[in-house]
């Protein structure tokens, strides 16, 4: 399991639109999270051992946050012609599975995925009310063995800072993850 790091987009970036489809076909696109008071972008995939590891936290995350106001949204940008395991109906199939409330859609073209500078799942983004990036990177310190808990005290302490309308603290640690799984001959050259 080859560890990636987040890029760490620079802070203060607006938020990349985005109009890609959930496993049943419905559109999800950026304006309609605009009453939000913050929002969550996530890239996450099903296969990936450090996903795995934290999809049940991340569901009890949403489920917090929805409370308060709080949008999300999980984008899946693997290429899942080769990575069958991160296909669609598999990713309908995690939804239901995790209790996913928020919308898990795919970026089957990888471009969202760029815009981002995405390089890893999972990787967060956390974007203000007036869709600035405020936070970026991980969700907390757990990996696949370290035995840390999954708390997503990282991420929820930059949500809370939003939502008090402060800035979160800009000492932000990336991601890590597995890369995100490009389509031959589509590696972003962010690298």
């Amino acid at each position: 399991m080859a560890e990636t790091q987040s890029t760490m987009l620079e802070l203060g970036t607006p938020a990349p639109d985005f109009d890609l489809p959930q496993p049943d076909g419905q559109r999800v696109r950026l304006a309609d999270f605009a009453a939000a008071d913050a929002l969550v972008v996530a890239f996450i995939c099903n296969h990936c051992p450090f996903v795995k590891l934290i999809r049940e936290g991340l569901a009890g995350f949403a489920r917090d946050y929805a409370q308060r106001n709080v949008a999300m949204v999980a984008i899946n940008a693997n290429d899942f012609n080769n990575y069958s395991g991160d296909a669609p109906p598999r990713m309908q199939e995690e939804i239901k599975t995790y209790g996913y409330i928020f919308p898990y859609v795919y970026d089957e073209s990888q471009e969202v995925a760029k815009a981002y500078r995405a390089a890893c799942t999972p990787e967060f983004y956390l974007f203000d009310a007036d869709r600035r990036l405020v936070y970026r990177g991980r969700f907390d310190g757990a990996t696949p063995g370290n035995g840390q808990a999954v708390t997503g005290n990282e991420l929820r302490r930059a949500t809370d800072a939003v939502l008090a309308g402060a800035l979160p603290d800009t000492d932000q640690r990336p991601g890590i993850g597995c890369n995100i799984k490009w389509k031959q001959g589509n590696a972003p050259d962010y690298f």
